[in-house]
């Protein structure tokens, strides 16, 4: 069977997932749920890790920028590494990094030894997430399962923020910092054995089709430049020259990464998978959607703690309904939508909502903010506009990838979150940040003035939320819905990248 029968076969007549499959789902969930939370979850501990190991104000953003650096930099190369040598193989690795790096944080005695043991966590992060998604679309052929189960990923995905700062302030105020790090012990090690026994292990592709180490270095080193200059903006500025040479060197990085990529015989990312105007467009606006997403989860926690002075803990039970119903749409409402009307259709009208809740965030939350008018309306529209379109964003993003390109379209696909999260909130902080200290020396409150810098950050965002709404339009390309028994959406681009590779 060549590649093309294989997609048609998957459009059409698939047996159901099985009992195990469904299983292994959600061992593989567990796991980037794990590895989600933890980009969040130290957020709401940091003033007393700040206490406990005598960190300043400037070196205190390290315990995230040492995860965030490494993660971001390593997603594209560990998805293809997870192609080459098997999904499951690359899996196991990462999580025992990660598991093992975990406690390493939690032991810390000092500021030098949790840094690089954040950093560790962050290699392993990458290697373990990058190729979730891969497999499972590989275990769900069928496309009322596959959107079933995506709608279950992307939650994970989606609503982990969230999750992590109401879990962060129980366990920071309950008991102590380092258990945000010892809770991640025993999920570990029972997602490392679940998966021995559930999930399955196809052989890669082996090194030879796509070895491309120099390849492999330019990008590492281009994300990962690119993710530590863009997170130093804040302390250094826009103008710096640091700045500009940090971004102008990872820019030619990039460039000759893809330069070797379009002339070497087994290329390290396949520039066909970008002929898919689906697969393209969905990795942009699921970029610019998560920049305005993590822009709210992050100021927006900035806001209630330092403007309406809420505790750790009320920060991540003001998140709770923005959790719920992220969660309920996503798992068991997404999958149908995109199974009625099409992943292109449900992203449209989702993104849209976002667009509107960051417009009320700001102009809707005042220095004396109330919770019930003011917060939770923007909330609940943000929790119905991500948790239905993520969903159909994943199922566009992976939809031009053939079998031997699923570990790669899943690592570009949280290579676009994390390095899209990383760059809209230092984009987004940093604008903020400047307003604040403005309207500071002109005499205003610090209230007053850390609220005017959100509204802007958020507004900044709503702009970026509303160039996806545009590019979902304009760029992804309508399909015909697996609802009415053809070809899965983003079809016509598999097949075309299916007869490239045949």
């Amino acid at each position: 069977m060549n590649s093309s029968e294989a997609i048609s076969h998957t459009a059409g007549s698939e047996p159901r997932a099985d009992q195990r499959a469904w299983i292994a789902l959600y061992v593989l969930c567990a796991a980037m749920l794990m590895i989600v939370l933890d980009a969040t979850i130290v957020n709401v501990a940091l003033p007393s890790i700040q206490e406990d190991l005598g960190f300043s104000q400037s070196s205190l953003a390290w315990v995230v920028n040492a995860y965030l650096i490494p993660f971001g930099g390593l997603l594209l190369l560990a998805g293809r590494l997870g192609d080459l040598l098997g999904q499951r193989r690359v899996f196991l690795v990462g999580l025992t990094v990660f598991t093992v790096a975990s406690l390493l944080c939690a032991l810390s005695p000092d500021q030098g030894v949790l840094i690089g043991a954040r950093f560790v966590q962050g290699v392993g992060g990458a290697l373990s997430s990058a190729v979730i998604l891969g497999m499972i679309v590989t275990m769900f052929p069928r496309p009322a399962d596959q959107a079933k189960a995506i709608g279950v990923y992307g939650f994970v995905a989606s609503a982990g923020g969230s999750i992590g700062l109401l879990l962060g302030g129980i366990l920071t105020e309950a008991i102590s910092w380092h258990f945000i790090f010892v809770v991640n012990l025993p999920i570990g090690i029972l997602v490392g054995w679940l998966a021995l026994r559930l999930v399955d292990d196809p052989k890669g592709i082996g090194l030879k089709a796509g070895a491309d180490f120099p390849g492999a270095a330019l990008v590492t080193l281009a994300l990962m430049l690119g993710v530590f200059t863009i997170l130093q903006i804040t302390d250094w500025g826009w103008g710096d020259p640091r700045t500009i040479g940090g971004l102008l060197i990872a820019a030619g990085l990039l460039a000759a990464f893809i330069r070797r990529q379009a002339t070497i015989a087994n290329p390290l990312m396949p520039l066909r998978l970008f002929r898919s105007r689906n697969v393209a467009g969905a990795n942009a606006l699921q970029a610019l959607l998560v920049a305005g997403m993590f822009g709210m989860f992050f100021l927006g926690a900035l806001y209630l703690q330092k403007v309406l002075h809420y505790s750790a803990l009320e920060v991540g039970l003001a998140f709770l309904p923005t959790t719920v119903v992220m969660g309920t749409l996503s798992l068991g409402f997404a999958e149908k939508l995109i199974m009625r009307f099409g992943a292109r259709n449900t992203v449209i009208p989702g993104v849209s909502l976002v667009v509107v809740a960051l417009v009320l965030f700001a102009t809707r939350t005042p220095v004396g903010g109330d919770y019930l008018t003011d917060l939770l309306p923007p909330f609940l529209l943000i929790a119905v506009g991500i948790g239905t379109s993520f969903p159909g964003i994943m199922t566009l993003a992976m939809s031009g990838a053939t079998p031997s390109d699923a570990g790669l379209a899943s690592g570009l696909v949280n290579t676009s979150m994390q390095v899209g999260g990383a760059v809209g909130l230092a984009v987004l902080a940093t604008l903020s940040t400047e307003r604040t200290n403005h309207l500071l020396g002109e005499g205003a409150t610090e209230a007053a003035a850390l609220t005017s810098g959100y509204h802007l950050a958020y507004l900044v965002g709503a702009g970026l939320a509303a160039i996806a709404v545009a590019i979902a339009i304009f760029v992804i390309r309508p399909t015909p819905t697996p609802g009415q028994g053809e070809a899965p959406e983003g079809g016509g681009d598999q097949a075309a990248v299916a007869d490239s590779v045949a």
